[in-house]
């Protein structure tokens, strides 16, 4: 496996572009199994994650033609295979993204749960719940979800307890292609489920509601090919204007959305950092000293969960105490563990973190445990006196594109080795 070796200490300098977005291209590349045809996606990032998608969708009939830089086209024409296999599934939590459309366009579906980061249990049962109203038999056999809807789907008043991205989009796609009206309530109002019920709607699909708790689908017989350019990575974007905090530089970064990233633009500025938006860009000055700040995540439009490891990291080298509440995932705190190994000052009691800035951490070996842990390793080690050496960074490679590479172009001193 390979390791991340950092040298800490680097203040970062220059210009970054984003990538696209990962949680966006996911939702989209399942949402083609909706379709027979052609589909081109283009801005999509070469991350493991969407190279585990492009594997599942072949699984499950359709057929690779081309990914040249950053377009794919995939043509969906032959799919026929209801089932989405473990060895898949098991890697990535959105694999189980497959489930709605399966059975929307088959009538069937063979998925197994799924898995992903150890960040908590996140259960399908949302999912579960949503297609049995809409008329599906569901049950589960031996680790998998097995489905049908020999008669199609019907359309239905779906009322989510609890926020649920991948749910809401999972439902959406597969009301797309149901007979008559369905109405999510509760519904998660993150950019990417925007994005896709507007993807959707190009494709033929009838959706008003996006970026509210309440979304109304009206399905359709058919859908035409998908053609669209995914936007960049919102968490991407937020991960690189930490990392010119924690090191006090001076960095800007292109191809992003501010307004995707405005609670932690306030909290950064909460903490005295600089943040000045642009019409597309960011430019993020860092201080030698900032404040500590206390942040709760929510679902959009509060805090990112997933940029709250990120932020834990910034955090330990803050003036003063600051107070982090993870209201999103159960076991989303696995880093603290690994940046007390650097010096940090951390105690952990429950879903509340309390963290106590140092002066300085020091470098350390350092072991990933998720995606977001493994980027806020990094960014402690840019900042940590000393080397720092990170295992297990498959973890990054599934949601950042050439991370190293983009830090390398600011001045950081990192390599990967096998």
């Amino acid at each position: 496996m390979d390791k991340l070796i950092i040298e800490g200490g680097r203040r970062l300098e220059g210009t970054v572009a984003i990538s696209g977005a990962k949680n966006a291209v996911l939702p989209v590349l399942a949402a083609t199994l909706l379709t027979s045809g052609r589909n081109k996606i283009s801005g999509v990032p070469r991350v493991r994650d969407v190279f585990t998608m492009i594997r599942l969708l072949g699984e499950l009939g359709a057929r690779l033609e081309s990914f040249e830089g950053d377009t794919l086209v995939i043509d969906t024409s032959g799919v026929n295979n209801p089932e989405a296999p473990y060895e898949l599934v098991s890697t990535m939590r959105a694999s189980c993204l497959v489930l709605g459309p399966l059975l929307a366009r088959l009538g069937q579906a063979r998925v197994s749960l799924p898995g992903g980061c150890a960040i908590g249990a996140r259960p399908m049962d949302l999912h579960i719940k949503g297609l049995q109203a809409m008329g599906a038999e569901i049950e589960l056999v031996q680790g998998y979800i097995h489905g049908t809807a020999e008669k199609g789907l019907k359309g239905d008043h779906i009322y989510f307890d609890t926020v649920t991205v991948t749910g809401t989009a999972n439902l959406m796609m597969a009301a797309a292609l149901a007979d008559g009206e369905t109405i999510l309530e509760n519904a998660a109002r993150e950019p990417e489920i925007i994005f896709l019920a507007d993807v959707l709607g190009r494709a033929g699909a009838k959706i008003e509601g996006q970026g509210s708790d309440v979304i109304i689908i009206q399905g359709a017989t058919a859908l035409k090919p998908i053609e669209c350019r995914i936007f960049p990575d919102r968490i991407e974007a937020g991960t690189f204007m930490i990392a010119a905090a924690i090191t006090g530089g001076d960095v800007e970064i292109t191809n992003c959305i501010p307004h995707h990233l405005e609670s932690l633009i306030h909290k950064l500025r909460e903490a005295g950092i600089q943040v000045e938006p642009g019409d597309n860009s960011l430019r993020v000055k860092g201080q030698d000293r900032f404040r500590s700040i206390d942040i709760k995540t929510q679902p959009h439009p509060g805090f990112p969960t997933d940029l709250q490891a990120q932020t834990m990291a910034l955090m330990t080298l803050a003036e003063g105490q600051s107070i982090i509440v993870e209201n999103v995932f159960e076991n989303r705190f696995m880093h603290a563990a690994e940046l007390m190994r650097m010096g940090a000052e951390i105690f952990l009691d429950g879903h509340t973190a309390i963290v106590k800035g140092v002066a300085r951490l020091s470098g350390a070996p350092l072991m990933a445990t998720d995606l977001r842990a493994s980027a806020s390793l990094v960014l402690a080690a840019l900042a940590a006196k000393g080397e720092s050496v990170i295992s297990r960074v498959y973890h990054i490679d599934r949601g950042y594109e050439g991370i190293e590479k983009k830090l390398v172009q600011m001045g950081a001193s990192i390599r990967r080795v096998k």
